[in-house]
């Protein structure tokens, strides 16, 4: 069976938002799944020296604009979200510990979030921002505030950070097809190609 295609992914990450609405049907076009992979950006930058396209003179202004137009592309509601970046711990965590439980009530919750975060201008790292769009769900609350809180859930994810990181994960979106990296959610139709043609 193929592997899956990997998507690395910031909650923050404004080109990982749209990403997110694409990969999955690019990866089912060619009869691959895509397992969603929630990292820290901000232990990236910090680790690289990196910034935020938005903090970087004459790119941010430009990356605010691109951001928009890539949304119209695709017919995706977008709004820039007040105080970026955030640290997205409360929904990373979220994900792995749901993961750990169900797969498709994970991938959900992670799309219910980006959504949330850049189409309806809410706060996606509060904690209780994240519980209240998992209980429809099925997700009881007090039981989601818990589990990110448990020393093994907030492990996880750095864990899956550090992982990323030895595994060259520069940004957000990337993206592994058979260990083939791509970084950036402009590098979808190689994506695509990869995956029809096996490679080049």
């Amino acid at each position: 069976m193929a592997q899956p295609v990997e998507f690395f992914f910031d909650f923050y990450s404004p080109y990982g938002y749209l990403a997110s609405l694409q990969i999955d049907k690019i990866a089912a076009r060619r009869h691959r799944t895509v397992t969603w992979r929630p990292i820290m950006l901000g232990v990236i930058f910090k680790q690289e020296g990196m910034t935020p396209l938005t903090d970087i003179p004459l790119v941010g202004p430009y990356s605010l604009h691109d951001f928009k137009r890539s949304a119209r592309l695709i017919n995706a509601d977008f709004s820039f979200p007040r105080d970026f970046p955030k640290a997205a711990l409360a929904p990373s965590r979220a994900y792995y510990w749901l993961l750990e439980r169900d797969v498709t009530t994970a991938h959900m919750l992670a799309q219910k979030v980006y959504h949330a975060i850049f189409a309806e201008g809410l706060d996606g790292s509060d904690a209780q921002v994240v519980a209240r769009l998992a209980e429809p769900l099925g997700v009881k609350r007090d039981e989601l505030l818990k589990a990110i809180q448990q020393p093994k859930v907030k492990e996880r994810l750095k864990q899956e950070t550090e992982l990323a990181i030895q595994r060259g994960v520069c940004g957000s979106p990337f993206f592994f097809v058979d260990d083939e990296p791509f970084w950036g959610n402009d590098r979808l139709w190689q994506v695509e190609k990869w995956l029809e043609t096996g490679g080049w």
